[in-house]
């Protein structure tokens, strides 16, 4: 995940169930009763008993706002387990009928740098009922994010500049300007993070993910992922194959893509479905880019170009001009679900007809977790590049990138050159991840129990391909296909989709491969 294209990829699934940004963790006051899990915590797996004392952690629940909270024990190192710890912040939402409860069912919305525990939070809107009823929905933030040592890179106002710069460089000087932007953001994630920077893989992430379900006392973990999250699945089914319990992975980032292939493949996506909104936005009448879908198309292209020249006014509590950076964020923030299509409309025909980009920033917050106020509710957006560029590091030189461009564009003219260069900021990273067996690579997980694999056809941030490709590499997978819009599918789709992956949870059926709904 090292480009702007996988910056797409994070954890929208929270904000559409309009979570706020309030701690979960020890705001239940000095009268919060801790319990202890009464089942036994599972014996580490063979290969890692020096890692014994956490595997066999017990979890001390206290009630929080929402649900219950604990810490994890996770080292720091896994080369070092006796040297120095963190701790990984864990939420619990108890099955709702606990006469029938199956077991834990971890889950996480994707980023990389999204809120497993604000996730959680949500249990009622990210499951299907029978699911909710049996399972206790367990979220944590993986290290680095939000609650469980957070990275940290730019103070808020330059993290505005960052994000809100130029996101297409038309020469060599805006190619030196982004490259030198990178740079200084790759160099105060160092600077302000320290030596937890290096232990940021998605295989960090994933040996946790082991721990917490021997905290849980799962003999296998059962697993709920969405964008990204399926990354993390993928990455945590190879290295613990004979410990996949039931998984289903939606809306697939396969582990063996480069960053080119990415970048590609998301503005493929993200074309694809900006048509799809494009003739939505004809057809409701009154377009502001077009009376085709040819023409909104060339007319968002415009636009962008002119926001490039000459930013619109805008009514934010910091920021004064919508820039095409940040103009390109909120129209993608809509294309990750339809019902955000009419307030898309609304914003751009505020754009075109008065001038005023208030509207379309407040997508593009909605996206990076802003307030109009310039605070950041979290840091998941300086999560996501630290992670992904320890996943995937990526070329320093800017030509690379001027490539991909040119590359992208013959497929994706709208979306290709905008999803091209923002990689070029792990080209610069400070530091190699510690871990091994990380970067690209294919992932069978073989004797792995059957994973449920689901695609979207016209999701714009991990194309229904990558669904496809990853079903493909897994010895023991089945594919559901939603034909429809938007990212991910189960929980925000219909109820084919909702009734066969509550089955396939609650009773073990797994859907036939190749099922279409």
């Amino acid at each position: 995940m090292t480009s702007r294209a996988r910056l797409l990829v994070a954890a929208i699934a929270v904000m559409a169930v309009s979570l706020s940004g309030c701690s979960l963790l020890g705001g239940s006051g000095s009268d919060a009763t801790p319990t202890t899990s009464s089942t036994a915590a599972a014996k580490a797996p063979a290969g890692s008993e020096a890692l014994a004392s956490f595997y066999g952690q017990h979890l001390a629940w206290a009630k929080c706002q929402v649900g219950e909270c604990a810490k994890l024990r996770v080292p720091l190192d896994y080369a070092k387990p006796a040297g120095d710890q963190i701790q990984i912040s864990v939420l619990r939402m108890k099955a709702t009928s606990p006469g029938d409860r199956i077991g834990s069912l971890v889950v996480n919305p994707g980023g990389p740098g999204g809120s497993g525990v604000d996730y959680a939070r949500a249990a009622d809107f990210i499951v299907g009922k029978p699911v909710r009823e049996r399972f206790d929905i367990v979220g944590f933030d993986p290290r680095g994010v939000q609650r469980s040592q957070p990275v940290d890179c730019l103070p808020d106002a330059q993290m505005d500049a960052f994000l809100g710069q130029d996101p297409t460089p038309d020469d060599s000087a805006e190619e030196q300007a982004f490259a030198a932007s990178g740079k200084q953001f790759a160099q105060g994630c160092q600077q302000r993070t320290g030596a937890l920077l290096s232990h940021l893989s998605t295989v960090d992430a994933a040996k946790d993910m082991d721990i917490l379900r021997s905290a849980l006392g799962d003999e296998k973990l059962n697993y709920l992922g969405k964008s990204y999250g399926t990354y993390l699945g993928a990455t945590y089914a190879g290295l613990f194959p004979k410990l996949v319990g039931r998984f289903v992975l939606d809306g697939v980032l396969p582990p063996d893509l480069t960053s080119a292939e990415v970048s590609k493949g998301q503005a493929e996506g993200f074309e694809r479905a900006t048509r799809a909104y494009a003739a939505s936005c004809v057809d409701n009448g009154d377009c502001p880019l077009g009376n085709s879908v040819d023409e909104v198309m060339s007319g968002m292209r415009n636009l962008l170009t002119r926001l490039d020249r000459q930013p619109v006014p805008m009514q934010d509590g910091t920021l004064k001009q919508l820039t095409e950076g940040w103009a390109a964020t909120g129209i993608a923030e809509a294309m990750y679900d339809q019902g955000s299509w009419g307030k898309l409309t609304d914003a751009l025909s505020a754009v075109v007809r008065q001038n005023d980009g208030t509207e379309l920033m407040k997508l593009a917050d909605q996206y990076a977790q802003r307030n109009q106020n310039g605070a950041y509710a979290g840091n998941l957006l300086e999560a996501f590049y630290a992670i992904s560029c320890l996943d995937n590091p990526d070329s320093s030189d800017p030509a690379v990138y001027a490539q991909r461009a040119k590359d992208n564009a013959t497929v994706a003219p709208t979306w290709g050159p905008f999803l091209a260069w923002g990689s070029l900021v792990c080209g610069q990273w400070p530091v190699k991840a510690a871990e091994k067996g990380v970067g690209p690579h294919k992932i069978s997980a073989a004797g792995s129990g059957p994973i449920v694999v689901v695609g979207t056809t016209r999701d714009p941030a991990t194309p229904y391909e990558w669904s496809v490709r990853l079903r493909d590499q897994l010895s023991n997978a089945s594919l559901l296909t939603f034909n429809g819009d938007g990212h991910t599918a189960y929980a925000r789709s219909n109820r084919c989709i909702d009734n066969a992956i509550n089955d396939y949870y609650t009773d073990g059926k797994v859907p036939k491969d190749g099922t279409k709904c």
